[in-house]
């Protein structure tokens, strides 16, 4: 067309003869003038190509600078993990394109599109069991004062819930959620012996085991910090159920702490004549006034090496547990406070609802009763 302009014809014959408009003619002669370089008031083709080309980048910046915006407005509140960005596209792929949402966001197109397919499906059958666990867990978690871990959890759900579940799924949930069990403070004690005090053999020699209750006890002091000061606690431990059987709290050391949780355990239990009582030889249970009292009870006094916890390990596992489960995750204002926390632990918590790894996830009182109803029941049996 433009060559025939040139030659002579005008655009309104080429118009009748060939269909596009007279104007169209004109454009494109003017513009091959252009380019030829016969006009010099206006842009190339090339020019404008260019000049189309930054402004095709020009608008792809602005709306990558735009999505850059609303994602960090939007990953602040979350995690900035895939799972967030497709939710992202998925808010704004009416505004974008998904390509450029994915590029800018570091995600595929294609796993966009796979996670939009699931979101239409709803979710799975095992995300749905996995919800309805994660419910239970954190349940049981809030039960136990947000103690227990993966192991406890899962025993809760199968003794509480009769769910058969795996211990590893429950931990994967547990991460998940965010929840953790509490962990022990390491180290030991050292104990203050007195040298003038004739101490008891050992007559444990670390074997903590026992066939059946009130055979061997174990015992021991601890202390719990408040802002009036030291409360301190003495227990006396069944090695048969971990069973606290004794305690006694006092803002003292002297003897009379120790005598007075021997007396309680000898008063509920009731133990025949011969059980072991197992300590360190800290001078309270070295003292007179306590071998006195051991006599008078048929209680055989027991003494490990001085600085050696592992010879009264069972004991202090116990206390390794208030501290981590308890002491360590309170500040107690008064002695009354810390007093009332640390009976509410032993007696509501510890004794009849605490699963213990050594009584097979089994709290010390469900245990002993177990071993109870196990015992009649070979009676019965015996008598038939």
């Amino acid at each position: 067309m433009v060559e025939l302009v040139r030659a002579g014809r005008t655009p309104e014959e080429l118009a009748k003869e060939f269909q596009p408009s007279a104007q169209s003619i004109r454009t494109w002669v003017r513009q091959a003038d252009l380019d030829d370089g016969r006009r010099q008031d206006g842009l190339t083709s090339a020019e404008k190509d260019e000049l189309a080309r930054l402004r095709r980048e020009n608008k792809i910046l602005r709306e990558e600078k735009e999505i850059l915006r609303k994602a960090g407005g939007f990953l602040r509140a979350g995690d900035g993990s895939a799972e967030m960005k497709f939710r992202l596209i998925h808010a704004e792929k009416d505004h974008h394109e998904v390509s450029l949402l994915a590029r800018v966001l570091g995600v595929s197109r294609q796993g966009y599109y796979a996670w939009a397919a699931r979101l239409r499906r709803g979710p799975s059958a095992r995300a749905r069991r996995d919800a309805e666990l994660t419910e239970k867990i954190q349940r049981h978690h809030q039960a136990s004062d947000e103690i227990y871990g993966a192991p406890r959890i899962h025993a809760d759900l199968r003794e509480l819930d009769g769910e058969r579940v795996g211990r590893k799924r429950v931990a994967r949930l547990m991460r998940a959620a965010g929840l953790a069990g509490v962990s022990r403070r390491r180290g030991c004690r050292t104990t203050i012996t007195d040298r003038r005090a004739a101490s008891a053999s050992d007559l444990v020699r670390r074997q903590f085991v026992s066939a059946e209750p009130n055979r061997i006890w174990t015992a021991d002091i601890t202390y719990v910090p408040t802002w009036q000061g030291f409360v301190y606690l003495a227990v006396v431990l069944d090695v048969f159920s971990r069973r606290i059987v004794g305690w006694a709290m006092a803002d003292h050391m002297r003897t009379e702490l120790v005598t007075d949780a021997l007396a309680m355990a000898i008063h509920q239990r009731r133990p025949e004549a011969g059980v072991i009582h197992h300590s360190d030889k800290g001078s309270q249970y070295t003292s007179v006034a306590f071998g006195q009292r051991c006599e008078q009870a048929g209680v055989l006094p027991s003494t490990g090496r001085t600085g050696t916890c592992f010879d009264n390990a069972i004991t202090e596992s116990f206390f390794a547990s208030l501290e981590c489960e308890l002491i360590d995750r309170r500040t107690f204002h008064t002695r009354p406070e810390a007093e009332r926390a640390l009976f509410s632990y032993i007696e509501g918590f510890y004794n009849p609802r605490r699963r213990h790894f050594a009584n097979g996830q089994l709290s010390p009182a469900e245990y002993e009763r177990r071993h109870a109803l196990k015992n009649a029941q070979d009676l019965d049996y015996a008598a038939a």
